[in-house]
């Protein structure tokens, strides 16, 4: 049986110029995919080690952006090395030539977007201390730029009039932005945002729109999750032209109230229980120091009201919470070393009876 395959090969193909020419071709095609193979299997490893070495993570990124790309790129450049070698005609040429161009193209852009795709550039803006949102967007900026002129550049290997295209984007751009002109602004919006830096991925604001903790931001809209565990998407457009309060950018967090106590309470008495809470913030290793007012304020209706004003030195709302109790506790415990009540709404009514007659 294979003597007869082989018969029949040999009077058929091998005897006639273009079944040499074919034999040949496919002889080519066949050494560089093994040489496609030896050189993954081999030399890229060896280049991977080498790299692995070396105190900067970008060369690893570079290849294995482009592994993938660098494996079509073989395989194809193996059959545009058989097919020059057939004797085709000039035109079958120049499209062959044509095609395997337009084939390096794509590849190279392939290897840029999955660069611009890697966690090199996430990497590279935390230890230099970049905004998340600004390397998120430039990464999408990227994207779309390595796409769209590779995308050019194919279409002018085919002939086609790509200044023209330009040029007619240049007069259609008027009617364009009038139809797009609320993505436009949302995309201006972005970048407002991402130049002014109101807010980074994780921070909590409030917006007159929504409150909650931002988890996105793309062209369009910037996404934040509320408490509620809701997922509210708000134009870029709308947000940048907003007050934005950013709460997890608070220095310390304030706390203040009225306490009042009972009238009656003797003067000395009610000044050492002033002294006593002032002197307790002042000391807590939770308050902030900067900023701490403990005085009487005013002579209520039913009250005597003393005035405090301080700040907690952490921002988070549970631990927050947490001082704001302990200190409620322990002004609780000076008022009771010094015997002073705490003063309830009350009212005294004064009724006037009418005067006998005699």
């Amino acid at each position: 049986m294979f003597e007869t395959i082989w018969r029949w090969f040999i009077e058929n193909m091998i005897s006639t110029p273009l079944g040499r020419d074919a034999a040949v071709a496919g002889a080519i095609f066949l050494l560089f995919l093994m040489a496609r193979g030896l050189f993954i299997r081999f030399i890229f490893r060896l280049i991977r080690a080498l790299t692995g070495k070396t105190k900067t993570e970008l060369d690893d990124a570079i290849l294995l952006a482009f592994e993938s790309p660098l494996k079509g790129f073989l395989f194809f450049l193996g059959a545009y090395v058989a097919m020059l070698y057939l004797p085709l005609s000039v035109s079958a040429n120049v499209m062959i030539t044509a095609i395997f161009r337009a084939f390096v193209i794509f590849f190279a852009a392939w290897g840029v977007f999955n660069l611009a795709s890697s966690s090199l550039l996430k990497e590279y803006g935390s230890r230099y201390s970049i905004d998340p949102i600004l390397i998120d967007f430039l990464m999408k900026v990227v994207k779309v730029v390595v796409v769209a002129l590779a995308a050019l550049m194919i279409a002018q290997q085919w002939g086609f009039d790509v200044e023209g295209f330009i040029a007619g984007l240049g007069l259609g751009g008027l009617a364009f932005a009038l139809a797009a002109k609320d993505a436009v602004a949302n995309i201006f919006g972005g970048i407002v945002i991402i130049t002014d830096k109101p807010f980074s991925v994780g921070d909590w604001i409030y917006t007159p729109s929504v409150e909650g903790i931002v988890e996105e931001m793309n062209f369009r809209s910037t996404k934040i999750r509320t408490f509620a565990q809701a997922l509210v998407t708000v134009p870029n457009s709308t947000i940048a032209n907003e007050p934005i309060t950013n709460w997890s950018r608070m220095g310390k967090r304030r706390i203040t109230f009225n306490l009042g106590v009972v009238y009656g309470t003797p003067r000395e008495r009610l000044q050492r229980c002033i002294d006593a809470i002032r002197d307790m913030l002042e000391n807590h290793p939770a308050i902030h120091k900067e900023t701490i007012f403990v005085y009487l304020d005013e002579f209520g209706e039913s009250s005597l009201n003393i005035f405090l004003y301080f700040f907690t030195i952490t921002t988070k709302w549970g631990e927050y919470l947490a001082v704001k109790e302990e200190i409620n506790f322990l002004i609780l415990k000076i008022l009771e070393e010094n015997e002073v009540q705490v003063a309830l709404p009350s009212r005294r009514i004064y009724v006037e009876k009418p005067a006998t007659s005699h």
